[in-house]
């Protein structure tokens, strides 16, 4: 009899299995595999995992096995990955309403030391102007990013092949205060940069880009920025306040944070309360695309002429799931009708491969306007796809 010990030492499970019957090796949850020195013998089972194990090493948790010899293709790809990555589990072997609640069902680390990418959330919302509940979106998105697989067979990116990634949590907001929200915000995702890992970001309302920003312009300099949204977050105050989630991006120019020759701004739409509204983006250096100049078309053209505005500077990218059509993604806080399509939001985050990507968000997910899941759901595959055009990131 053998045992796999999780990557805390502590005993996962047993099996019994063909003497020299696998290579040995390790994986990414699993530091250690010995092998039995009796005679030969047929697998009779893998057991279930013990509650206390690693929830790391339960996330790629074991199925049983009847009676038959092991074979390499019994064990499940979770347990063979290289030791270098985390690979979220296969719902093959692992069901998908089984552990810890994470994005893909990844590690959960606390901290970004060591890490390539990693998710993290950020439950903000009383930034909001219409109706609140952001607060909600990281969570739920995680929900349902349990449908969510390894590679991506219509770009051929392996991100799992190629970083490690986990989930980090989420960033502890002050919910009575904005202003301290900000700092708490900063003061992570400069630990974050520092740790040389890219966070992708599970918003929150949008006023958490400018902290965010704060942090990653202390380590990149000015960042280009592709902000895909029905508006444009450039107002200067309302009700007398400076900082909420109609201002982050005046905020960035004001600060010296964002290379303003390199930042577009892709899905705008919407009644206004004058008749040039995009005066002052413009007048920035800003490339402003609206969403009738999108309608019925594909934007993979369009992203060719932003990848060469871009070049190979930093780049940051913003996407506030209200850019999409309501019909599509109906919660969250200020929905505008006659947006972009899912297809659509598909070609602008693919059209970023190879561009020198540092940052990611995907902000205001309302999941109380969300009753069949379908808008956390469609934020959950663009932060797939964010991941997977990351730099480093290789492809079949």
């Amino acid at each position: 009899m053998e045992r796999l010990f999780s990557c805390q030492g502590s005993k996962l499970l047993q099996i019994s299995l063909w003497k020299d019957g696998l290579p040995q090796g390790t994986s990414s949850g699993l530091r250690k595999l010995l092998w039995s020195r009796v005679s030969q013998r047929p697998l009779t089972r893998i057991s279930p995992v013990l509650p206390w194990a690693h929830a790391g090493c339960r996330a790629g948790s074991a199925t049983w096995f009847s009676k038959r010899h092991l074979q390499w293709s019994d064990i499940p790809r979770r347990w063979t990955s290289s030791a270098t990555f985390n690979v979220p589990p296969s719902s093959e072997f692992v069901a998908r309403s089984v552990g810890v609640c994470t994005m893909m069902r990844l590690p959960l680390k606390s901290s970004p030391e060591g890490l390539d990418a990693a998710f993290v959330g950020v439950p903000l919302d009383i930034g909001t102007s219409n109706r609140p509940g952001t607060r909600f979106g990281p969570r739920r998105i995680r929900e349902e990013s349990v449908l969510l697989r390894t590679v991506n067979p219509s770009t051929g990116a392996l991100p799992f092949q190629s970083l490690l990634v986990a989930d980090i949590g989420d960033v502890d907001v002050n919910l009575y205060n904005l202003q301290d929200s900000c700092r708490l915000i900063r003061e992570a995702y400069r630990k974050i940069a520092a740790a040389n890992c890219i966070p992708l970001t599970l918003g929150g309302e949008h006023t958490i880009t400018y902290p965010i920003l704060q942090a990653l312009a202390e380590k990149h300099g000015p960042v280009g920025l592709l902000h895909v949204d029905a508006h444009t977050d450039t107002a200067d105050k309302a009700l007398g306040e400076k900082i909420y989630h109609g201002t982050p991006f005046r905020r960035c120019v004001e600060e010296g944070l964002l290379d303003c020759k390199r930042v577009a701004q892709i899905g705008i739409r919407g009644s206004s309360m004058t008749l040039n509204p995009y005066k002052y983006n413009r007048d920035q250096g800003f490339r402003v695309v609206l969403a009738e100049d999108c309608w019925l078309k594909s934007l993979v053209p369009l992203m060719g002429e932003l990848r060469q505005q871009m070049g190979d500077k930093p780049i940051y990218i913003s996407f506030d799931i209200d850019a999409l059509d309501p019909a599509y993604a109906p919660g969250t806080g200020t929905p505008e009708i006659a947006g972009l399509t899912p297809s659509q939001a598909l070609e602008i985050i693919r059209g970023c491969q190879g561009l020198n990507v540092v940052g990611c968000d995907l902000v205001e997910v309302a999941p109380a306007y969300d009753p069949s899941g379908n808008t956390a759901l469609l934020a959950a595959n663009l932060l797939f796809e964010m991941l997977c055009i990351l730099p480093k990131v290789k492809t079949a």
